[in-house]
């Protein structure tokens, strides 16, 4: 019988992203391993002396100053995760998973694409050291934007305690109240976008009429009690812990694992209340995108769409690539495969049953569509983004 191996878990369980880490580890754990965890909310208090603890190996949370330094130099394996940058010394060699700003920042622009908006905004932290992952998804975010020909505005802030929030919410409000409407703003965190809600209720800014706004973490709790309810990236904080694990594993075993950082795409995004708008001068083609997007997977047929919109295919079709870029079967498509994605990570339903909720007749069809939109098949797709899955 194997021996059980313990390891240490140093991060702060206090906070979602942490605790996701934490699934992802547990998931491997119960695929793969015979491990011991310690977990506890603030690790070093109760494990401080780290060069005498007998244990097997730890993945550390480089977010964390006290823990990155308080790991340095031991003679077990240790295994880094965090938000990118923080205070991971490339020298180390530890393998490092980060999330990868960039495609966050990416998909927010995207899904306000999406929306029609052609004028975006990014709401993030005040430059530091610790804000780099802040400034790389601003980046990709208005350089996505931009490439599709939007406007993009950028926003940092400041840091605030409880007396200065006032002032700082009066000054989110009034540069809020600056910018041409209807806008898409990302917020680096779902905290920044309850800040951006506020702010415009005080710059009497209608969301999502006149601000649509994408936040990021997927906090249920904070993006559901937001008013309105908040959507949000989820980050792969699961992958993440995931990854970590398993190439704790190896180096425990004596195999190597990365000595690179190592970028874990995000989930995708949860769409609420806050993003709900088509940002559209054509009331037809609004009406059209409306239908489909609220019956896409019943599932509908161009013709359908021609129901609800009283006017000639080829009237329809011309101008609906004109405002959005795409044709209605392009749209019907995306709508079933942004469907089947959620499905595909929130649920165990087998693929055949989330092709049939998602409007296709047959899985081959839903997985050459998929493939098309992703990259990937539906069952790679649920691989790669929930771990342990099989």
């Amino acid at each position: 019988m194997s021996r059980v191996r313990r390891i240490a878990v140093l991060a702060n369980v206090s906070r979602r992203y942490d605790r996701r880490v934490v699934q992802g580890i547990a998931a491997y754990v119960r695929q793969c391993g015979q491990w011991s965890l310690y977990v506890e909310e603030n690790p070093l208090q109760k494990l401080p002396k780290l060069q005498r603890w007998d244990g097997d190996g730890i993945i550390a949370d480089f977010d964390d100053r006290k823990i990155a330094v308080a790991v340095r130099g031991l003679h077990i394996p240790v295994v880094g995760i965090g938000g990118g940058h923080g205070w991971y010394d490339p020298n180390s060699k530890a393998p490092y998973f980060t999330t990868d700003n960039e495609a966050i920042g990416r998909l927010a622009a995207e899904h306000l694409l999406d929306c029609g908006l052609t004028r975006l905004a990014f709401y993030g932290n005040p430059p530091s050291r610790m804000h780099r992952w802040s400034e790389e998804r601003g980046h990709a975010f208005c350089e996505r934007a931009k490439s599709a020909g939007a406007i993009c505005e950028i926003y940092r802030g400041r840091h605030a305690d409880a007396h200065g929030w006032i002032r700082q919410l009066n000054e989110l409000a009034e540069w809020l109240h600056g910018l041409e409407k209807p806008l898409g703003l990302m917020a680096c965190t779902d905290i920044r976008g309850h800040q951006v809600l506020e702010a415009c209720r005080v710059a009497g800014a209608a969301v999502p009429e006149d601000v649509a706004v994408v936040g990021v973490d997927n906090d249920e709790m904070m993006c559901e009690l937001a008013n309105p309810a908040l959507t949000s990236i989820e980050q792969g904080s699961q992958r993440i812990g995931y990854e970590a694990a398993a190439a704790l594993d190896r180096l425990m075993a004596g195999s190597t694992a990365p000595q690179t950082p190592r970028a874990v795409a995000p989930e995708g995004l949860v769409a609420r209340q806050s993003t709900n708008v088509l940002a559209c001068d054509d009331p037809d083609v609004a009406t059209a995108v409306r239908f489909v997007r609220e019956h896409a997977c019943d599932p509908i047929r161009i013709a359908d769409v021609l129901q609800a919109v009283p006017l000639s295919r080829s009237t329809l079709e011309k101008r609906f690539r004109d405002t959005l870029g795409r044709t209605i079967h392009d749209e019907i498509q995306r709508v079933q495969v942004e469907r089947a994605k959620r499905l595909l990570v929130e649920s165990g339903l087998l693929v055949k049953q989330v092709a049939h909720r998602c409007g296709f007749k047959y899985v081959p069809y839903l997985s050459r569509v998929f493939r098309q939109h992703t990259g990937y098949s539906p069952a790679e797709y649920r691989r790669r983004l929930k771990p342990g899955y099989h």
